[in-house]
C-alpha cells in the first residue's frame, strides 16, 4: 500500500481509537459532556450506551491496523467501508457532523487505498 493510503489508514484509526477513548473513559466527564452537548444527568443515563459504542470504534480502529500489518488490502477496505457507513448512518440518526469527522476521512482513506490499489494491479 502505498504512502499516502497507509497515512490516511493510520489517521482513520487514530481518530476511531480517540472515539473509543471519548465515549469509554470521557462520556460522563466535561469533556464528554461538552463535545456531545449533554448535561451531567443526560451523560449519566447513558454512560453504558456511549461505552458500548466506543468498543465498535476500537474494533474498527484494530481492524484498520490489522488490515495494514498483514499487508491486506481487502480488509482494510473492508473496514473503511463499516467507518463510511457507520459515519453516514450517524450523521442520519444522531448529529449530521458525523458525516465530517467520521465518513468523510474514511471516504479520502478509501479513494486513496483503490488508487494505490489499482496502481500496484497495474504494475503487475
Amino acid at each position: 500500500m502505498k504512502f499516502p493510503a497507509a497515512l490516511a489508514v493510520i489517521i482513520v484509526a487514530g481518530l476511531h481509537f480517540g472515539f473509543l477513548a471519548l465515549e469509554m473513559f470521557y462520556w460522563d466527564a466535561p469533556l464528554g459532556r461538552k463535545v456531545f452537548s449533554m448535561t451531567p444527568e443526560q451523560s449519566a443515563q447513558t454512560a453504558m450506551l456511549a461505552a458500548n459504542q466506543g468498543l465498535y470504534n476500537g474494533f474498527l480502529a484494530a481492524g484498520l491496523l490489522w488490515g495494514l500489518v498483514a499487508r491486506k488490502s481487502d480488509i482494510v477496505i473492508f473496514f473503511l467501508l463499516c467507518v463510511i457507513i457507520a459515519g453516514i448512518f450517524g450523521a442520519l440518526t444522531a448529529k449530521p457532523t458525523i458525516l465530517l469527522v467520521q465518513a468523510a476521512p474514511g471516504a479520502i482513506a478509501l479513494g486513496l487505498t483503490l488508487l494505490a490499489r489499482k496502481r500496484r494491479s497495474e504494475i503487475s
